[in-house]
C-alpha cells in the first residue's frame, strides 16, 4: 500500500454532534498533578460531584425508569400507567395535552383540535381522580411535565392524594415548572416572566413547608437541545436558568439551603456517546461550584445536580423507524454512563405518532437490558480517566462557563431572553446542524445515506376525534353539578391574592378542591398578570 493511500482520511473533519473538533488521539492532560486531579474529579458523592452525586451510585440503587406517557383521556392514560408499572417501570411521568399546558379548558375555542392529542386532557379534579385511580400515590414517584400551569397541576395532585387519604408530606415527585425555557425554546408560556417567577417562588415556599419531599422544579435543558443547541449551550443556558431561579427565590426571602436541595434538572441525551457523558459530568461540576461559591450554600445537598434524562426526540427518524431503537440504546447508555438519576427512553415510532404499547415496552426493555445485562451499572463512573472523556468534560465546562459569563454581562437570564441572545444562539446552532445534514457532511442513517424504499408504517397509535367530544361532555357535567357558590368564592379569593403578595398555592388548592377548572383558574391569573407576547428574533 502506498504511503499516500495509507494516510488518506475518510473525511476532512472529525466533529462531535455539537461540531466540536475531535483530535486523532488523546493523551493525559499536561501538568495535571494529583492535587488538580482531585480538585476536578474528586470522589463519587463528594464535591464537585464530577463522578456522581452518590458514593456508590447504581451499586446501591438503579436509576428510576420513568417512561413519559399520557394521551387521550384520563381513563386511557391510567390504563397505560398500570401497564408500564406491570412491565417493571419504577416511576410515573405524565404528559399533558397542549390545552392543559397553556391553561385552557377542553371546551375553549383555543383548544379545538388539540384535546388529548400530545398528552392527557385534564380539566378538573374529576379528571385527575380518574388519572390516578388505583395507583397509591404514597408508593410511587410521579413526574409531571408541566410549566405555565404547574401550580394548578401540583394542587390537583395534592388534592387527589388527600382523597386517597395521603398527606402531602408523603408525596414524592417533580413538576417541571421551568418557565424560562418556555420563552427560549418551547412556547407553552402564559404570563410574563416577572409574574411567572413569582408563581415559581410561591411553589418553592409552599412545598418547603407542606410537600417537603417534592422536587419543586426540573430545570430543563432538554427542550433547549431539541431546539437545536449544542451540548455546551444546553449546559450553559440551563444552568443560567438555574441561577435565575435561585436568585429569584433568595430575593423572595428564602434561604438558599431551604430550597436548593429540592432543585432538579432535566437533560437531553444525544447519540454522540462520549460528548454526552462529558456533558453530564461537566454540568455537575459547574453547578456544585456555582452553589457553593456564588450562592454560599452550606448544605452539600444544595451543591448536587440531580437530573432526569430523556433520549433525544429530535434524532428520531420517520424513515426506517426500527433504527431508532439503536439510537435510543446509545443515548440511554450515555445517560447511565453519565450518572443520571432517572431516565425515559423514547419509543421507535415517536417520529410518526404517540407510542403503541409494544414500542413503549421495547423502550422500557432497553433500559432494563442496560441495567441488568450490560455491566455498566456495576461500577461508579466507568469512563473516568479516559483521556477523551476527561478532555471533553473540561471543554464543555469551559464553553458553558463562557456562556454563563456572557449572560451575567447582559444582566441575567431574563434580560438575555428578552434581548433574544439565547434564542439567536440556538437558531445559529440549529441552522448549522441542518446544513451539515443537507450537505451530507453529517450522516443520518436512512435519511441522507443508506436510504431504502419503504412501505407505510402500520399499526400506529391514533387519537380518535371522539376524545375531544367526550372530554367536553364530561367537563360540562362537572361544571353543572359542582357547588357554584364555592367555586365563585374560591376564584374571587385567588384574584385578591394575585393582586396582593400572598402565596398563591393555598388559594389554587382551595379552588381545585371545589372543582374549579384549570381554565378558570388560569384565566383569573391572566386577568391580573396579563399574557406574555413573544419577541420575534430574525
Amino acid at each position: 500500500m502506498s504511503k499516500e493511500k495509507k494516510n488518506l482520511l475518510r473525511k476532512s473533519d472529525f466533529l462531535t454532534a455539537s461540531s466540536a473538533n475531535i483530535e486523532e488521539i488523546y493523551y493525559p492532560l499536561p501538568n495535571n498533578t494529583k492535587e488538580e486531579y482531585k480538585e476536578k474529579l474528586g470522589s463519587p458523592g463528594e464535591f464537585p460531584f464530577t463522578r456522581g452525586i452518590h458514593s456508590k451510585m447504581y451499586r446501591s440503587n438503579l436509576w428510576t425508569m420513568r417512561q413519559y406517557a399520557g394521551f387521550a383521556t384520563a381513563e386511557e392514560s391510567n390504563k397505560r400507567y398500570k401497564y408500564l408499572l406491570a412491565q417493571g417501570q419504577t416511576g410515573l411521568s405524565v404528559a399533558f395535552d397542549l390545552p392543559t399546558q397553556i391553561g385552557y379548558d377542553s371546551d375553549c375555542p383555543e383548544a379545538a383540535g388539540e384535546v388529548g392529542k400530545v398528552g392527557v386532557a385534564i380539566d378538573t379534579l374529576a379528571d385527575m381522580e380518574i388519572l390516578f385511580a388505583d395507583i397509591p400515590l404514597d408508593q410511587i414517584s410521579t413526574s409531571m411535565t408541566i410549566n405555565a400551569s404547574a401550580a394548578v397541576l401540583l394542587a390537583l395532585y395534592i388534592a387527589v392524594a388527600e382523597k386517597q387519604g395521603i398527606k402531602s408530606d408523603k408525596l414524592r415527585g417533580t413538576i417541571q415548572n421551568d418557565i424560562l425555557k418556555e420563552y427560549i425554546s418551547r412556547g407553552t408560556y402564559i404570563y410574563p416572566p416577572t409574574q411567572s417567577m413569582r408563581i415559581i417562588t410561591d411553589i418553592f415556599s409552599y412545598c418547603k413547608e407542606s410537600v417537603p419531599l417534592w422536587n419543586t422544579i426540573s430545570i430543563s435543558g432538554y427542550h433547549i437541545r431539541e431546539a437545536g443547541s449544542t451540548a455546551s449551550e444546553e449546559v450553559g443556558f440551563t444552568l443560567a436558568d438555574g441561577i435565575a431561579y435561585v436568585e429569584a427565590a433568595i430575593n423572595s426571602g428564602l434561604d438558599v439551603d431551604e430550597f436548593a436541595p429540592r432543585l432538579s434538572f432535566f437533560f437531553n441525551s444525544f447519540t454522540d456517546l462520549f460528548e454526552e457523558v462529558g456533558k453530564f459530568r461537566a454540568a455537575r461540576r459547574i453547578w456544585a461550584k456555582i452553589m457553593r461559591e456564588r450562592f454560599q450554600a452550606k448544605n452539600p445537598k444544595s451543591w448536587m445536580l440531580r437530573f432526569h434524562t430523556q433520549t433525544a426526540g429530535s434524532t428520531l427518524t420517520a424513515q426506517q423507524p426500527d433504527n431508532n431503537i439503536v439510537r435510543v440504546t446509545i443515548q440511554a447508555l450515555a445517560a447511565v454512563l453519565g450518572g443520571t438519576q432517572s431516565l425515559h427512553t423514547n419509543s421507535k415510532d415517536e417520529a410518526l405518532a404517540l407510542p403503541t404499547e409494544e414500542s413503549a415496552r421495547i423502550a422500557l426493555r432497553t433500559q432494563q437490558i442496560i441495567a441488568y445485562e450490560s455491566g455498566v451499572a456495576e461500577t461508579v463512573d466507568p469512563l473516568a480517566g479516559s483521556y477523551y472523556v476527561e478532555a471533553t468534560t473540561d471543554r464543555i465546562e469551559k464553553e458553558a462557563l463562557d456562556i454563563i459569563k456572557r449572560i451575567d454581562e447582559i444582566g441575567g437570564m431574563v434580560k438575555a431572553i428578552e434581548q433574544g441572545f439565547v434564542q439567536a444562539s440556538i437558531q445559529k446552532s440549529a441552522y448549522k446542524y441542518q446544513q451539515d445534514i443537507e450537505n451530507q457532511s453529517r450522516v443520518i442513517v436512512g435519511v441522507n445515506k443508506f436510504i431504502i424504499e419503504e412501505k407505510p408504517v402500520e399499526n400506529l397509535l391514533k387519537i380518535d376525534d371522539s376524545v375531544e367530544k367526550n372530554q367536553v361532555s364530561r367537563l360540562k357535567k362537572i361544571k353543572n353539578s359542582r357547588d357554584q357558590v364555592a367555586v365563585k368564592e374560591a376564584l374571587i379569593k385567588l384574584k385578591r391574592a394575585a393582586q396582593g403578595t400572598e402565596n398563591l398555592m393555598p388559594f389554587i388548592l382551595n379552588a381545585v378542591k371545589v372543582y374549579a377548572s384549570i381554565g378558570e383558574i388560569c384565566n383569573i391569573l391572566r386577568e391580573v398578570f396579563g399574557e406574555y407576547k413573544e419577541n420575534i428574533i430574525l
